[in-house]
């Protein structure tokens, strides 16, 4: 599926069927948006712009995310979106060429929807496809710094949980290994895009044309990994206070049965000696011997116990 935007009259008009362009100068296109495109559409579209696609696997095989040849600029860029507690990411593939952005995309995100309601909305800010490729910078940022937010206020909701109700919940320990990856995820995906934007702002051709707008959003990135780097922060330390939660309850547990064992030590002492089969032995003949021996054990124990009471130790 593909989808041209165009100038006219001051308008921005899009249509999804290709012969359009053979009706409008190519000048007048400012964007094309590529969702799963045919190979018929690619062919089509390398013939009448004189370009050259980049597969996906191609595309994913690429190290540099930014790289110009000929005047034409290949960006390749990974777009996350926050799906309920789960971070879902996509890959895009940007060409810039004679002021034109063609977007190439195997996954349905948003951020197209909304810029393309933007286009129509406020149609003089965008008269080519650098002010387009400009706008999914700020659309995508925007889009990291919401999921940065969605991520802090859960972990707000989970420290204050682990705070209050001490809970050891196996699921909590999840949660927040859940949280780490998707704010690793966030970093390196906001790393990335600095990584792009530095690269367009050494360019010649954007430091003409953009240049304090590519600035702002080199900023906004740094800000980003700051927070980022902040939330990471937390989750460790929440991470540390549950596993200082789990010692706190073994080391009681232990308490217990350390207790317990030392409790019937004694006892066990007396019963032993009373259990040896020696023929001297004065208690055996004793009519109170047994009572005696029970007694004994008995007080033994209370004693014990008493000790620890007074050492606070119970």
């Amino acid at each position: 599926m593909l989808t041209i935007f165009y100038k006219f009259e001051n308008q921005v008009i899009s249509s999804n069927q290709l012969d359009i362009l053979q009706h409008i100068p190519l000048t007048s296109v400012i964007w094309v948006d590529l969702l799963q495109p045919s190979t018929n559409e690619l062919e089509a579209l390398q013939s009448i712009f004189q370009i050259e696609f980049l597969t996906r696997e191609e595309a994913e095989e690429i190290q540099s995310r930014y790289f110009e040849v000929d005047s034409t600029f290949f960006i390749n860029l990974t777009c996350i979106s926050q799906k309920q507690s789960n971070v879902e990411q996509g890959i895009i593939s940007f060409i810039l060429k004679d002021n034109t952005l063609f977007s190439i995309r195997q996954d349905s995100l948003s951020v197209f929807t909304e810029i393309s309601q933007k286009t129509f909305l406020n149609s003089k800010y965008y008269q080519n496809g650098i002010d387009v490729l400009t706008s999914f910078f700020e659309h995508i940022i925007e889009n990291d710094a919401d999921t940065i937010e969605y991520n802090a206020r859960h972990i707000s909701k989970m420290s204050k949980k682990l705070s209050l109700e001490r809970s050891i919940d196996e699921q909590l320990i999840i949660d927040i290994a859940n949280f780490q990856e998707s704010t690793m995820l966030i970093r390196q995906n906001v790393i990335e895009k600095q990584r792009v934007l530095s690269a367009m702002l050494k360019s010649k051709y954007f430091q003409s044309y953009n240049y304090e707008d590519l600035r702002i959003l080199i900023k906004d990135t740094g800000s980003l990994l700051d927070h980022s780097a902040f939330s990471f922060e937390r989750l460790e330390y929440l991470q540390n206070t549950f596993m200082g939660l789990i010692n706190i309850e073994q080391n009681k547990i232990i308490k217990i049965f350390t207790v317990v064992s030392v409790i019937f030590m004694p006892p066990t002492l007396i019963a032993s000696i009373y259990g040896m089969n020696f023929k001297v032995m004065p208690e055996l003949d004793w009519m109170g011997g047994y009572p005696f021996a029970l007694g004994l054990m008995v007080l033994s124990s209370i004693i014990t116990l008493f000790f620890f009471k007074k050492k606070q130790w119970l």
